[in-house]
């Protein structure tokens, strides 16, 4: 077992965490290394909805090897020597735990509610009679076509690579992509690659690929719905912002 305290300088560290039984869990999450073993489960439980007691947290290396168990609670998480890309997987050993048989990752395993076709047409507002209204309405707004160049001016100050927040939301990311996508009216778009999967897809977009990004992290927009400057990565887990 790693037994040398990583503490001073940079006194924080970057872990992706995995969870033992929701197998589409992983996120990357900061630790201050100064902070105790139980103080890490606070946080995770947070993510995870793992209760500490029921907690186990194993630590792999960016190779896939495990190094150890966290085992003692009182030790600083500086103690087991994490370092930057370190991998800590939660160990749920509550058998009765609400992530326990695997009906958080596969939805089929959850009963649905089933409504017939004529049942659902017979209601006075659905989804789909709203989807037909809206339609109508957008046909009679692109009436109004916009110039072929819409936002260029916009675009001049907002590069590929730029941090950003965007509207709605505050939602935080980078710039992917600056200019025209098709069929998606005139003028230019940008893509953002949000830090959180808040997003509708990967940079595809009806077929066509815009940007690379992990799945739901995908979002564009018109420029004037983007800022640009220094909008660092949000830490979900700082006391402050829960």
């Amino acid at each position: 077992m790693a037994s040398r305290l990583q503490l001073g300088g940079n006194d924080t560290v970057l872990l992706r965490v995995t969870h033992s039984n929701i197998k589409g869990f992983s996120s990357e999450v900061r630790f201050d290394l100064e902070m105790s073993v139980e103080a890490a489960k606070e946080k995770l439980w947070k993510k995870c909805g793992t209760s500490v007691d029921s907690m186990l947290l194993e630590l792999y290396d960016d190779a896939g090897s495990k190094i150890c168990d966290l085992s003692d609670n009182a030790r600083p998480l500086g103690f087991y020597s994490p370092l930057n890309g370190y991998h800590i997987k939660v160990i749920d050993r509550d058998p009765s735990s609400v992530s326990s048989g695997g009906w958080l990752d596969d939805t089929s395993l959850v009963e649905k509610y089933k409504i017939s076709e004529e049942a659902y047409n017979k209601l006075n507002s659905n989804f789909r009679k709203f989807k037909e209204k809206l339609l109508s309405q957008n046909a009679m707004t692109h009436e109004k076509k916009l110039p072929e160049n819409y936002a260029d001016d916009l675009c001049k100050s907002i590069k590929v690579g730029d941090r950003c927040e965007v509207e709605p939301g505050e939602k935080r990311g980078v710039v992917k992509f600056v200019g025209k996508v098709e069929n998606r009216g005139p003028g230019f778009w940008i893509g953002i690659q949000l830090d959180e999967p808040l997003g509708k897809h990967d940079g595809m977009v009806n077929g066509r690929r815009y940007f690379e990004c992990l799945p739901q992290h995908g979002i564009l927009l018109r420029p004037e719905k983007v800022k640009v400057g220094d909008y660092p990565e949000r830490d979900p887990f700082d006391e402050e912002e829960i």
